[in-house]
């Protein structure tokens, strides 16, 4: 029996699970494990390396290899990889789309999950991702499906992206709606909603409400 929840959050790209899983982290006093910055980091550690991203055999070892590392500096989360500040190379388009090409391989998804589920070994962690309530954590306390339509959810993502490019809007939806199609037809751990979630759809939601009514929600967390 775990002293402290474990919360986890699944949807699609855009949905807001980074912008949510900070907040409810910080909230509710956990720590926060960013999974899908880990997927990112096995696609940029493996471009680098020349590993191509439809090779699962070689993506499996990078992925076991993987030297990842959370921290927060001057009061902002940062992700390292081997050592480098990687915290906005993963957030690329490139690297996104990358993540889901890679989630697709069980040999990735398995040293992936292996790490994640020792993260959250102890309790009182908050994970977002695609597959944590239904995979990685189907005993969590507290499961979470955050959506969004996918007009809104585009629109965000080029919000997000606009620091650091160009990229229409129509561009931007063709990505999310191509990843939306990508992550819930893989064979290996395909995006759905977990048994037992809570589904929530932010189309019309701020952050705080959206944060208020998963606070609700939490076993064993002061309101």
């Amino acid at each position: 029996m775990r002293n402290r929840p474990v919360v986890t959050i699944d949807g699609p790209s855009g949905s807001g699970k980074t912008t949510v899983s900070k907040r409810l982290a910080e909230a509710a006093g956990m720590v926060r494990v960013d999974t899908g910055a880990m997927y990112r980091a096995v696609a940029l550690a493996a471009h680098r390396c020349g590993v191509p991203w439809g090779d699962p055999v070689r993506l499996g070892g990078v992925a076991r290899e993987l030297d990842l590392s959370f921290r927060t500096v001057a009061g902002a989360p940062r992700v390292f990889l081997s050592g480098e500040d990687v915290t906005f190379a993963l957030r690329e388009p490139e690297m996104s789309m990358g993540a889901s090409a890679v989630a697709v391989h069980a040999p990735v998804r398995q040293a992936l999950v292996a790490k994640q589920r020792e993260m959250g070994r102890d309790g009182g962690v908050v994970l977002e991702g695609r597959d944590i309530g239904t995979v990685v954590f189907p005993d969590a306390e507290a499961k979470f499906f955050l959506d969004a339509a996918a007009a809104v959810r585009a629109r965000r993502r080029q919000l997000e992206i606009s620091r650091r490019g160009a990229q229409s809007f129509e561009e931007v939806l063709r990505d999310v709606l191509r990843r939306d199609v990508q992550d819930s037809t893989r064979e290996h751990s395909p995006l759905r909603v977990a048994e037992g979630a809570v589904y929530i759809d932010s189309t019309t939601m701020t952050v705080d409400e959206v944060v208020g009514e998963m606070l609700r929600r939490l076993p064993g967390v002061p309101r």
